[in-house]
């Protein structure tokens, strides 16, 4: 399962991204900000994940912007079963925050969670101390509806987190994104 957009190429993980997956993915500042992300972060790490069996309903992704000479390995999206939902997970690494690449991936994913895939519903769970994640969920229609405690593994510690959730069958007809 790929996407495409005007800047980036969302597109499944494969082998040899482990270098580059390692390098974009391995710093503190975006490991603390997820749940299931250890710190440090190492190749061996990257290839554990890009070698991770995943279930149909599910989309792992890497994100690649179209910069310079060619496409650069700038972060990850998914969609991963989460009880009667599916949650929406994305990271970026520090060189392409605030850039719009969140809200564009995100708008991609929940194009392929609408048209491509059986997902009726998306949660997400940003770190309270994450304003930035929960700005973009709010860019992409998704409705704050309580709160929860989450585990960081980078930061070894329990988190507080919002809970953000979008219906997609709310308006079935919407056009799939530009």
């Amino acid at each position: 399962m790929f996407a495409r957009t005007p800047r980036l190429t969302p597109r499944p993980g494969w082998p040899e991204d482990a270098p580059a997956l390692a390098a974009a993915i391995g710093h503190e500042a975006v490991a603390a900000r997820l749940a299931h992300v250890p710190w440090p972060y190492d190749r061996r790490d990257a290839e554990a994940f890009l070698a991770m069996p995943h279930r149909s309903t599910d989309a792992h992704l890497l994100i690649h912007a179209h910069e310079g000479d060619g496409p650069k390995l700038v972060g990850g999206i998914a969609l991963v079963a989460d009880g009667a939902a599916h949650e929406l997970g994305y990271w970026l690494s520090p060189s392409a925050w605030n850039r719009g690449y969140a809200t564009e991936a995100g708008r991609a994913m929940i194009d392929i969670a609408r048209h491509a895939l059986p997902i009726r519903r998306l949660t997400a769970y940003p770190h309270l101390d994450n304003a930035a994640s929960a700005a973009v969920l709010r860019k992409l229609g998704f409705v704050q509806t309580g709160r929860a405690i989450r585990h960081s593994r980078a930061r070894g510690a329990q988190v507080d987190s919002a809970v953000y959730e979008l219906d997609l069958e709310a308006d079935p007809g919407l056009a799939l994104a530009a």
